[in-house]
């Protein structure tokens, strides 16, 4: 069954390149990404483990722990990292599920029933502090992904989870925010001491509140 948002992360144990991990446990109070390789050795991939070590620092400020997966054995993530260190100019920072027996893949929905059985889609998980899953998404194997977007989406997500806000298309950190429908005019002036416009009685925009 696919994994729907709202539903809780699927927990497992697996062994990594950083060791035996619980996912859960590993998670602790933070924020998770986990995303998902169809092989070892791919070269779109090789670029994305590069980008995301880049990343890491990006990541680490926003509470968020990053584990990539793929059906391979520890040994030969171990091989792929030397490959994607020297490729990519940088130094694998984060652990890789090594996931043989399909277990994990088949928790999260991660092969399609009409691909080849040992291949992974290539798919992101964000996970909240809950343990919920916050979004989803799923690429083709010919498009490498954009995690200067994942990086906006997790600050929307963060961003949403603590305010009455939703951000607009195409919104950046510190661009104004929306006031969800939800909230009356009168709760949105204590909610929002920098003020508020309405454009629209349901559209009203109000400086990012957390800025």
């Amino acid at each position: 069954m696919a994994i729907r948002l709202g539903d809780e992360a699927p927990d497992f144990t697996a062994e990594t390149t950083e060791g035996k991990i619980s996912f859960h446990e590993w998670i602790g109070d933070g924020w998770a990404i986990l995303f998902s390789h169809p092989a070892d050795y791919t070269p779109v991939c090789t670029t994305e483990l590069g980008t995301v070590a880049k990343l890491k620092p990006e990541f680490d400020q926003r509470n968020v722990k990053v584990m990539g997966l793929s059906v391979d054995p520890v040994d030969s993530h171990n091989g792929w990292i030397q490959d994607i260190n020297e490729t990519q100019g940088t130094s694998v920072n984060f652990p890789l599920v090594a996931d043989p027996d399909r277990v994990v893949a088949d928790l999260y929905d991660m092969i399609h029933p009409n691909a080849l059985n040992n291949l992974t889609v290539r798919s992101v998980f964000v996970i909240g502090p809950d343990k919920k899953v916050k979004l989803t998404l799923t690429y083709p194997a010919s498009t490498g992904r954009n995690f200067d977007e994942i990086l906006r989406i997790v600050d929307s997500l963060q961003l949403t989870a603590n305010y009455s806000v939703a951000t607009p298309a195409n919104w950046q950190d510190g661009d104004d925010c929306i006031v969800v429908p939800a909230v009356s005019d009168e709760e949105a002036k204590s909610k929002f001491p920098k003020g508020f416009t309405a454009i629209k009685p349901y559209l009203r925009v109000t400086p990012q509140p957390n800025k």
